[in-house]
């Protein structure tokens, strides 16, 4: 195991997300909500995780056959956590009609995204790229819609976001307990678990609402 600190890390999120995304399927919820989409949203958090921890752990080596297929489909699982990120911040800001538009649209914009890594370049940065704006919309999303409810609920979700933007810096600055042991992108792992913790807490509640600038609302 080249990595071990990256890929243990790595694939003990993937099974943290695993059992939320199981979690969220699980609740009883309408036809028409955010359950669908916070379930792909662990589960995509999942699928990225197991392929990048794998490929941290023995396909390092960029001409080897594991990293071609693994690393390209792990961006591309980001880019469906991207898409579901859209879509379950226009859920908690509009109507149940906008927020399919704006899903739709998230869903051509994964295919764009898709294509250009699997076709052209599968540097990290793209994903990061992708997927920044997805994140930083979810949090105005969590945060406008507790200033509209008042639930703390939503306290969990920007909670999260915030987390998950604090380690984002920490990997982008390198930040790590040891080079070899502990580097940054365990150290992001770990404060990642955290902050998907705190995103659950929030999709626990909103898993079971139709929409929350309706008038379904639990």
């Amino acid at each position: 195991m080249t990595e071990p600190d990256v890929t243990l890390t790595d694939y003990t999120l993937a099974i943290e997300c695993l059992v939320f995304s199981a979690l969220v399927h699980r609740r009883p919820a309408p036809a028409v909500g955010l359950k669908g989409w916070f379930t792909l949203f662990f589960a995509s958090v999942c699928a990225a995780s197991l392929f990048g921890g794998t490929v941290h752990g023995f396909f390092l080596d960029a001409d080897s056959t594991g990293h071609a297929i693994l690393w390209p489909a792990s961006l591309v699982a980001i880019g469906l956590t991207t898409w579901a990120a859209w879509a379950i911040g226009a859920g908690l800001l509009f109507s149940d009609r906008i927020s399919r538009l704006c899903a739709a649209a998230a869903g051509i914009e994964f295919l764009v995204y898709s294509l250009l890594v699997i076709f052209i370049t599968s540097n990290f940065k793209i994903a990061v790229i992708n997927y920044s704006p997805a994140a930083l919309f979810l949090l105005i999303a969590f945060l406008t819609a507790y200033r509209r409810e008042k639930h703390g609920a939503y306290l969990f979700g920007v909670s999260g976001m915030v987390l998950t933007f604090a380690a984002a810096l920490c990997q982008q600055l390198g930040l790590g307990l040891h080079p070899i042991y502990f580097n940054h992108n365990a150290v992001y792992h770990v404060i990642q678990a955290v902050a998907l913790f705190l995103i659950f807490l929030a999709a626990r509640r909103l898993a079971t609402t139709q929409s929350v600038t309706g008038e379904d609302q639990c």
